[in-house]
């Protein structure tokens, strides 16, 4: 079956790692971001709040997670993930929510969040922008989130790395379960 519209860029985005360090502009993520917040929420307000690190401010981002790394994971991947961090990736977006003790209201927000995330990604991809969501340790490690800036009381949904990249390093599709052999129907009383 041929897709064509939103399905054939929800079907064809990928998760690109592989960036290739071509600058981008503060604008080009605001205008991303201007669409991307049409995502749905049921509270009365939107409920997330973003952290930008571009430019220089790559530097503050690498440090913040590299203070996390313990003496070996530095030894093994810190050189790597510098690079990857100030020089690759060409901004990093922090994606907060407050984190509401009601657990709806916490579910509510997270929803939206994710909604909000992915609506980023596929936007992104039309423009040829790489993403990756990240939900690693640093999320949640109390030197990471000083640094970056996430407030007492803010729980981070997930930091997003973008930057464009070389459509020869696109990675293949992983194989996916049939939607019907996942779905449970009830059509009678």
């Amino acid at each position: 079956m041929k897709t064509t519209g939103i399905a054939s860029t929800i079907r064809e985005r990928r998760t690109i790692r592989d960036l290739n360090g071509e600058p981008m502009s503060l604008e080009t993520v605001n205008e991303l971001l201007g669409d991307a917040v049409w995502a749905p929420f049921h509270s009365a307000k939107e409920p997330w709040r973003f952290i930008l690190f571009m430019g220089e401010g790559r530097i503050t981002f690498a440090e913040a997670v590299l203070q996390t790394y313990s003496k070996e994971e530095l030894d093994q991947w810190g050189e790597r993930m510098r690079q990857y961090y100030v020089h690759l990736a060409q901004a990093h977006l922090v994606v907060v929510i407050e984190a509401d003790p009601l657990q709806k209201q916490f579910e509510d927000a997270f929803s939206a969040a994710a909604a909000l995330i992915q609506n980023l990604q596929l936007l992104a991809w039309e423009r040829k922008i790489g993403v990756v969501w990240k939900t690693n340790y640093y999320n949640w490690d109390p030197k990471f989130l000083q640094v970056a800036g996430v407030k007492p009381g803010e729980r981070v949904v997930g930091t997003l790395h973008l930057g464009y990249f070389d459509e020869d390093k696109v990675p293949r599709p992983k194989k996916r379960t049939p939607a019907g052999e996942r779905l449970t129907v009830f059509q009678e009383y």
